[in-house]
């Protein structure tokens, strides 16, 4: 296996092609979600920040897999490697792209590599920490990177990430409603007898780049509301992650991976839902509903009309994404997770200053599950 780490973006790019086949349509793991990130939040980092993608090409020179880093040093916290397109993204199950069959193989290759060059002669390659946070559980690489560095003599500090939550969808809507509760099976039905059904209320699914403008106004001037009612900024009152998803709606709605809905009651908009979509399942990233028509329960409204939607048209699963909101169990969703690998190098530096954050976490921890609903404890 072979090597190239990659800090240009220009370069980088050339492989965004080879970047998608290996995600698999997983819309958090592919090129466009990434290097949308890296342009928008990785580059207003400064010269602190840089790419480090790692591409393993296998004895033909094809590649098998990519580690999606960025390398970023500062004097607090040293010189660490994460991963691509989380942080305020909030991006749930990444990991690391990799062709079927070769995921023991990828794993040795980066953990060899990196381990050689945590404190080699090209300062451009040492590091004193690797965060891999907001990982799927289930990414074999990731796991298996993490014990392939753990054997070359690296602490790594594994725990639980962020809950996900995921609704497995059958093939017809009557036989998804018909696990609900009696109580849950009459309000699914008057939802969509009386306002879908009725045609009093309509969803529309943006088609084209024509209206794609539209619905993000409204989509965000809804969460913008409903946000500020709580008494809460809302995540577009920042000017960076609003013009990230501007740009990234516009790629995945050509690249088919966008799914953006506006519920209308009586021709006006009251919720609007900005989903992902890749390999069968459908990612619930953001909402908005109208906080003057709350009487409308327009949250259940949509959310009925969208698993409508996304069982007609054949996906697999309906995902809520992190949070542990009571009212995605009422949905049917079960718990996925995503886990966090924290791995440090074992120079004297980077240990202490693992030892101090193991300390801040500790107390953050045993103040959090103090002050959480006892149903979540």
């Amino acid at each position: 296996m072979r090597i190239v780490r990659i800090s240009d973006f220009d370069e980088l790019a050339r492989w965004a092609d080879q970047w998608d086949r290996l995600a698999g349509g997983a819309p958090f793991r592919g090129w466009t979600w990434n290097a949308t990130w890296w342009r928008h939040f990785g580059r207003a980092k400064g010269d602190q920040a840089r790419l480090f993608v790692l591409l393993v090409e296998d004895q033909t020179g094809s590649l098998v897999g990519l580690a999606p880093f960025y390398h970023e040093s500062t004097s607090g916290q040293g010189r660490v490697v994460r991963l691509l397109g989380s942080e305020d993204a909030c991006a749930d199950y990444l990991g690391i792209p990799c062709l079927p069959g070769f995921e023991e193989r990828v794993a040795e290759a980066l953990a060899s590599w990196l381990t050689a060059r945590r404190e080699g002669p090209d300062a451009d390659d040492c590091w004193d920490r690797i965060e891999l946070f907001d990982v799927d559980a289930a990414d074999q690489v990731a796991a298996r990177l993490a014990e392939n560095l753990a054997a070359q003599g690296n602490t790594v500090h594994e725990r639980p990430g962020p809950s996900g939550w995921r609704i497995e969808l059958p093939g017809i809507v009557p036989e998804y409603v018909a696990a609900f509760s009696k109580n849950a099976r009459k309000k699914f039905r008057r939802v969509q007898r009386n306002w879908l059904d009725s045609g009093r209320a309509s969803m529309q699914t943006v088609q084209s780049a024509n209206e794609l403008n539209e619905a993000l106004d409204i989509l965000i001037d809804l969460h913008e509301r409903r946000r500020q009612a709580l008494g809460e900024p809302g995540c577009f009152a920042s000017p960076m992650f609003t013009a990230f998803h501007r740009e990234v709606a516009r790629k995945m709605l050509v690249q088919g991976h966008l799914l953006l809905h506006v519920l209308r009651v009586d021709g006006r908009p009251i919720a609007a839902d900005y989903h992902f979509a890749g390999a069968g399942v459908v990612y619930a990233y953001q909402g908005g509903v109208d906080p003057e028509r709350l009487d409308f329960e327009p949250g259940r409204m949509i959310t009925t009309a969208t698993l409508i939607w996304a069982i007609e048209n054949g996906y697999r699963a309906y995902d809520l994404m992190r949070g542990d909101e009571p009212y995605k169990m009422h949905w049917q969703a079960q718990q996925v997770g995503n886990v966090e690998y924290r791995i440090v190098a074992p120079h004297a530096v980077a240990q202490l200053r693992h030892a101090a954050w193991l300390a801040g976490r500790g107390a953050k921890d045993l103040i959090r599950w103090t002050l959480q609903p006892l149903w979540k404890r």
